[in-house]
């Protein structure tokens, strides 16, 4: 199959890409390269014949479009998106163009490449979101989210991610286009921005600064592995329905406060302080405005019906995700210096 992905050298998109060129797919990247994105991530695929990359914003119509007529894809991997919560607050601006505008844009590509292949070969659109869209949870374990639950995006982030899924939809519904909506869990993994939970987490307690905790710490999120995303999306790619929305999830909900504990255990272990804890270094914060009490994912359809499971459980995905910093100082640190955080 023949995969343009946007986004693709992002944190998941690019575990998406190397997870589809192992299932010997052809992949065509197509990216802005934004402050989220490392070129280093993907610096292996260099000498892939069956990778091609391009260094485009989707808001660029026409340069996507004529990519997609050159390369004739099978399908379209919608990835690329402003993700950052706390930036989104602050500028939501860069989160209307991309997430929304630049969303229009591809389905109006998309739209009119479909259109044209007048039947010759399948095609379909698949677009990543996040579980952020439908709000906030009660702390009721028994509540999750599903595919038919209501959206109330609360920050200008999960806004623009809905809208964009309401795009994706109406194009379904109006025209026809075969499409398909994803909505995942909080990712984690290698190769996530160093401005995210988990490697502010880990990263800071390396340099031994102040571990930084929004609130009470009592905030609640389902986390998923990227590498079972990525091959959640592949499997949906394959086989799943158009039409449809699949929920992805990890099956692994805990606080942030214990998700910060358990990262400083880990580092304790395996680089233990002279004296003392990691867990010495969390600082309590200002919480964030409109910070979503929790988020839990359902992902039973995505089970039953296409038979995926999560490979990684919360314990052996946080050892590996903190091994991969550990030993990959070459690929962090350049992004610390130039995108300072402190």
């Amino acid at each position: 199959m023949k995969i343009l992905v946007t986004g693709g050298s992002g944190f998941i998109g690019s575990n998406f890409v190397k997870t589809a060129l192992k299932h010997n797919h052809r992949v065509i990247n197509v990216d802005a390269l934004t402050y989220a994105s490392n070129t280093a991530t993907l610096k292996s695929l260099a000498d892939n014949q069956n990778y091609y990359f391009y260094h485009l914003d989707i808001r660029d119509k026409a340069s996507v479009e004529q990519i997609v007529k050159a390369h004739f894809p099978d399908a379209i991997v919608h990835l690329a998106a402003e993700s950052h919560v706390d930036r989104s607050i602050s500028g939501p601006n860069e989160f209307i163009q991309t997430n929304i505008v630049g969303t229009f844009n591809l389905l109006e590509i998309a739209l009119s490449y479909w259109k044209n292949l007048k039947n010759e070969k399948p095609f379909r659109f698949i677009h990543v979101s996040t579980d952020e869209v439908f709000g906030s949870l009660p702390i009721d374990p028994s509540v999750k989210f599903h595919e038919k639950s209501s959206y109330k995006p609360n920050s200008p982030y999960s806004a623009t991610k809905a809208s964009s899924d309401h795009l994706v939809r109406a194009w379904n519904r109006t025209y026809g286009m075969p499409t398909i909506i994803t909505n995942c869990s909080n990712n984690y993994g290698p190769y996530q921005f160093p401005e995210k939970l988990i490697p502010v987490v880990i990263l800071n307690a390396i340099k031994k600064q102040q571990i930084p905790i929004y609130g009470t710490g009592q905030n609640i999120r389902d986390w998923l592995y990227v590498g079972d995303h990525a091959n959640a999306l592949l499997k949906i790619l394959e086989d799943g329905v158009t039409g449809e929305n699949y929920n992805i999830g990890g099956n692994s909900e805990i606080s942030n406060i214990d998700l910060v504990k358990h990262i400083c255990a880990i580092l304790d272990d395996k680089v233990p302080l002279t004296s003392g804890s990691y867990s010495d270094l969390i600082t309590f914060i200002d919480d964030r405005p409109g910070h979503d009490l929790r988020y839990a994912i359902n992902a039973n359809k995505l089970m039953t019906e296409l038979n995926w499971s999560p490979s990684e459980s919360l314990v052996s995905g946080l050892k590996k995700t903190v091994e991969w910093y550990l030993n990959n100082e070459c690929w962090w640190k350049p992004l610390l210096k130039s995108h300072p955080r402190n």
